[in-house]
């Protein structure tokens, strides 16, 4: 039996921007939904933490998209508050500062005549005799820019990012984050450029919330709540019962205690391990066993407050000096005036890439606060008696691991998923295990309530589109990604960053 909208009722486990995408999409469907988050506020990554006024992100957030429907959905939660923002960042690397993406006359002269000799040649020689297998990231740069620049600008930042060798991260995340780029291509752009040439260039401006990317969900969380579309916080959802190929239910933990939610529907952003684990009866062994070995590598900030009005032009710095842990430093005034309260002081987030119960993320906050103290210091972005405070926040599960064997894990998951649990959906980042910027993962929320009226699209050939995530092409309109079904958004009534910490190059930038 089909069931009709007014007999359907959604239940959307997770409230970031997947999620709420998702029940924004339904309320415009009139199809009832309620959305239960494990956290005591919205947001996920995304979020906005407020400091004695001073606002930051957990890592920076950029608002761009070659979606049409995300746009519009920003806009209309937002209007005004949705503000476009100048850009710039930069490589911090033996004491000099780099443009990202890396420009080549900057980065050759940059390291000087005799750095940038052994690069052109390092780079030849890779062309000459590249790699014959490409399995990992070391593999697949090397062989597209030389082992010496891939020991510069990739090698020391991505594994403090991630927190394993470059021969453990797989090709797959390298190719996702890089496509069409070379030294060649970079050499040839910056200096034989044609004017009818289509290449591609920086993207120097993008929008972003007033006070911060917390503020859009936020603002939407209040306008669901006032269309009586529940958003409750603080719900962990702790088992998920399942029969006959569909899930029935589930069961959140609460501030008043365990709770039992019916429904028709499922979408789930929560992570994939998380999910796999919490159903009752128990998905197979391996199932369970492929889930477990899905890995994350966790975050914290520490944000400092600096009694000086300006203290880089940048919004945010890569920090490729191996003799600091600091892996990014966000200037989180230079994203939105607003997110300082005090046009005379700035707030600097420093973020460190960590595992859970490391030696980092199980240090005491006063103690987090001093090494950032010390490492900014000696990185002489300011002087000691500037810094007047500080603070500390942590993210578990911020970033879904592209190691060996991952893309299997997730397949077996997926699999039994889809033939096990016909209602569920997986959606967003840690919801599919997949490296989605927010709009992607907004795209995969807004494709999912669309199955769920009738369509039949994959949310999973929903790519990440990485070659606009730092640079775009000189084109007139952007073309819309090839999916396995076809997207069919105009049927609706009504329409519709980050970043992300990857090596430069290979990075985006939607946390």
């Amino acid at each position: 039996m089909t069931l009709s909208r007014d007999n359907r009722r959604v239940i959307i486990i997770g409230g970031g921007p997947a999620g709420l995408t998702a029940a924004q999409q339904l309320s415009k469907h009139s199809v009832s939904a309620i959305v239960l988050e494990a956290d005591s506020v919205v947001g996920g990554l995304a979020r906005t933490v407020n400091y004695k006024g001073y606002l930051f992100d957990i890592g920076g957030h950029r608002f761009y998209t070659k979606w049409d429907e995300v746009r519009k959905i920003w806009e209309e939660i937002l209007g005004d508050k949705f503000l476009l923002r100048p850009r710039l960042s930069r490589i911090y690397y033996c004491k000099k500062f780099f443009l990202y993406p890396l420009v080549a006359k900057n980065a050759l002269f940059g390291l000087g005549l005799i750095e940038a000799a052994r690069i052109v040649a390092s780079y030849l020689h890779a062309r000459v005799f590249p790699s014959p297998q490409e399995e990992n990231l070391e593999q697949w740069v090397s062989n597209r820019f030389g082992r010496r620049l891939y020991e510069i600008f990739f090698k020391t930042y991505t594994e403090k990012v991630w927190g394993i060798p470059c021969t453990e991260i797989h090709a797959d995340w390298a190719a996702q984050r890089i496509r069409g780029l070379s030294l060649t291509t970079a050499v040839r752009n910056a200096l034989w450029r044609k004017k009818d040439t289509k290449v591609k260039t920086l993207i120097d401006q993008f929008h972003y919330p007033e006070r911060g990317p917390g503020q859009m969900w936020e603002t939407l969380t209040q306008w669901l709540r006032g269309q009586n579309y529940p958003v409750l916080t603080e719900h962990r959802v702790v088992r998920i019962h399942h029969r006959d190929g569909k899930v029935t239910g589930l069961v959140a933990a609460g501030p008043g205690g365990e709770k039992h939610f019916e429904g028709t529907d499922f979408i789930s952003s929560m992570p994939i391990r998380d999910l796999i684990n919490a159903l009752d009866k128990p998905a197979p062994e391996q199932v369970r066993r492929a889930a477990n070995r899905l890995r994350y590598r966790d975050f914290l900030i520490v944000s400092l407050i600096i009694n000086r009005k300006d203290v880089a032009p940048d919004n945010w710095i890569y920090i490729h000096d191996p003799s600091v842990k600091v892996g990014r430093i966000q200037n989180f005034k230079n994203w939105s005036p607003a997110m300082v309260p005090d046009p005379n002081k700035t707030c600097l987030g420093l973020e460190y890439f960590v595992f859970v119960n490391d030696e980092l993320w199980s240090s005491p906050d006063g103690k987090l606060i001093d090494l950032a103290r010390q490492e900014i210091l000696e990185l002489g972005l300011v002087r000691p008696e500037e810094i007047e405070d500080g603070t500390v926040v942590r993210m578990p599960k911020a970033y879904p691991i592209y190691d060996e064997g991952w893309a299997g894990q997730v397949s077996v998951v997926r699999k039994y998923v889809e033939q096990n649990l016909t209602n569920l959906q997986l959606v967003g980042r840690n919801g599919m295990h997949k490296y989605n910027n927010q709009d992607h993962s907004m795209m995969t929320a807004i494709c999912a309530v669309e199955n769920i009226l009738g369509a039949h699209h994959n949310l999973w050939a929903i790519n990440t589109e990485p070659d606009y995530q730092e640079e775009k092409m000189e084109e007139t309109a952007p073309q819309r990604p090839a999916y396995a079904e076809p997207l069919r958004v105009g049927a609706r009534s009504t329409p519709g960053d980050g970043q992300q910490p990857c090596a430069p190059i290979a990075a985006g930038e939607d946390m």
